[in-house]
């Protein structure tokens, strides 16, 4: 279901207003060093190459969350039946890039978190929007944020993003990694993903990295 002809279209988040600032509670105390954010909406590859080009971002890995060792597998995965959804494990430097600022990204440019077990073309449960969060701030970060956001009515439907804890993250395959960079030619990429580069440098100037 990567690529189909019949089913190639522009990606789009559909008509809605700006996503806010996020105005919830603030971390307790300032993290130190690096952080990691783990995150699923739909396709890894535009995903793992929007916060590629987030500020203060410095590592992505494309892989899978919500299930077991044994079945984190591509080929596996695909079948939707082993509980995982393709995911990005996000390394990033809170002094220069908060956490609350990544979710915003996530809910503005990487994919519509108003699709429930699909993205665009790309249908199933391992394609569902999720946050898999590592500890109690982002639990109550990413909470917040979806309530401020959904009360805010800046979609046309309510936001289906689960919020679960994070277990494990398994790596993709090395195919898939940095996989928009690498085939940037090709019809999928070019008709789904790319797009989102463009919105991200244009929604969040301030935020965009080439």
């Amino acid at each position: 279901m990567r690529f189909s002809l019949l089913m190639l279209g522009l990606f789009a988040l559909g008509a809605r207003a700006a996503v806010p600032d996020y105005t919830g509670p603030q971390p307790t105390a300032a993290t130190q060093g690096e952080a990691t954010a783990v995150f699923a909406g739909g396709c890894f590859w535009g995903v793992d190459a929007v916060f590629k080009h987030v500020k203060g971002v410095t590592r992505v890995l494309s892989g899978y969350s919500g299930g077991g060792a044994a079945t984190a597998k591509y080929m596996i995965v695909s079948t939707g039946t082993t509980g995982h959804a393709e995911s990005v494990q996000v390394t990033y430097d809170p002094s220069k890039v908060s956490y609350a600022e990544l979710l915003k990204v996530f809910f503005s440019v990487a994919h519509d978190p108003t699709e429930l077990n699909r993205q665009g073309p790309d249908v199933g449960t391992q394609y569902r929007s999720a946050i898999f969060y590592a500890n109690p701030q982002q639990k109550e970060i990413a909470q917040h944020y979806i309530a401020q956001i959904d009360a805010a009515k800046v979609f046309g439907k309510p936001i289906v993003t689960q919020v679960v804890p994070l277990d494990k993250f398994y790596p993709a395959e090395d195919y898939h990694q940095n996989y928009l960079a690498l085939h940037p030619d090709q019809p999928y990429i070019m008709y789904n993903d790319l797009p989102k580069l463009a919105e991200l440098k244009k929604e969040f100037p301030t935020y965009y990295k080439p």
